[in-house]
Parts: C-alpha cells; sequence; structure tokens
C-alpha cells in the first residue's frame, strides 16, 4: 500500500464507518436546528443577521472575518457547509484541477439532501485526489494555493478537520435527539 493510499484510508475509515453513517436520514428540521439563540446557519439570502454573509443563491452562509472570539455555535448546516467548501473544495480546486470555488460565489445548500449531495461529490474527489498522490508529491509543497508545508501536511489536516468537524456534526445530532430530557427521536 502506497504512503497515499494510507492517507486517504485514514479519512476513508473514518468516513465509511462513523461519519456518513451518522448523517443519514438528516432531516430539514435537523439541519436547521439552532440549540441557542445566535446560531451561525445557512439562511435565505438578505435575512442573515451576522455580521456578514456569503454565497451567490438563494441561500447564504453566516460569517464575519475577523471571526468573533468566541466562535458562535453553529447548525448542521453551517457545519457541512464549512466541511464541503473550505475543507474540502478549495483544496480539490487547487490540487486535483477541479474548478476554484470561491466561498462568495458557492451555491450553499437550502436542505439536508442537497447538503449531503454537495458532501459526498467533494469528499469522493478529494479521496480520489489523494490516492493518486506519488511519494513526490507528497513531500513537496503544492504549486497552487496557500500553503507551503508539505502536500502530506495538507492532507493529514484536511483527515482531522473532517474528524473534528464531523464529531461537532454527530454531537449537533445528539442533541438535537435528546433536547428536552425527552425520549431520543431515532434518527
Amino acid at each position: 500500500m502506497t504512503r497515499s493510499e494510507r492517507l486517504a484510508d485514514q479519512l476513508d475509515w473514518y468516513w465509511s464507518k462513523n461519519l456518513r453513517p451518522r448523517l443519514e436520514g438528516l432531516t430539514d428540521e435537523e439541519y436547521f436546528w439552532e440549540p441557542v439563540r445566535g446560531c451561525w446557519s445557512i439562511r435565505p439570502c438578505g435575512t442573515s443577521a451576522a455580521p456578514m454573509s456569503e454565497g451567490s443563491g438563494v441561500w447564504t452562509m453566516d460569517f464575519a472575518s475577523p471571526a468573533p472570539v468566541p466562535a458562535p455555535v453553529t447548525t448542521i448546516a453551517w457545519r457541512l457547509a464549512h466541511i464541503i467548501v473550505s475543507c474540502l473544495g478549495y483544496r480539490v480546486g487547487w490540487h486535483f484541477g477541479g474548478q476554484d470555488l470561491e466561498s462568495q460565489a458557492f451555491a450553499y445548500a437550502g436542505t439536508a439532501d442537497d447538503a449531503l449531495k454537495q458532501l459526498d461529490e467533494m469528499y469522493g474527489r478529494w479521496n480520489a485526489g489523494v490516492r493518486e498522490l506519488s511519494d513526490a508529491d507528497l513531500d513537496n509543497p503544492p504549486t497552487v494555493g496557500p500553503e507551503r508545508f508539505p502536500m502530506e501536511n495538507r492532507v493529514l489536516h484536511v483527515n482531522r478537520e473532517l474528524i473534528h468537524h464531523g464529531a461537532e456534526i454527530s454531537l449537533l445530532r445528539d442533541l438535537y435527539r435528546w433536547q428536552d430530557g425527552a425520549v431520543p427521536r431515532r434518527i
């Protein structure tokens, strides 16, 4: 097994055994659920109360630059959009010849099903690209994008990002299911 296959398999194991199964049955109600006031989310264009919003379609993503400290709680919709665009989309475009994504021009998903389709597409493109990297590719900095560390560092960074944001999404699903101390909803 090559280094790139081991790196891809690390994330693919998490994707197949943990994250993707935990997203099955995600409803729009859960996708947009705000566990506290002031959550950042994906919202219809022109309705955000966040300092800024980005996106080119009917739906936009709440954000601020610089990010507030502490960062606001985010919805599953926001977390999925972050994974799709910032964690995977930018890097697919930079490193694997895909179309460059711009968060300002991205058409954010207004339903859980559409977000999961976007996620599956970006994950598939990322995983396929990583599997094609040679040892020399992994040892050298990428030639496109802002990253100046070896590509292997970028791959490991994306793996960490998906694992930790996936855990946050899973926790939000658990909180949604157990809200108000009720018997958990089946998801």
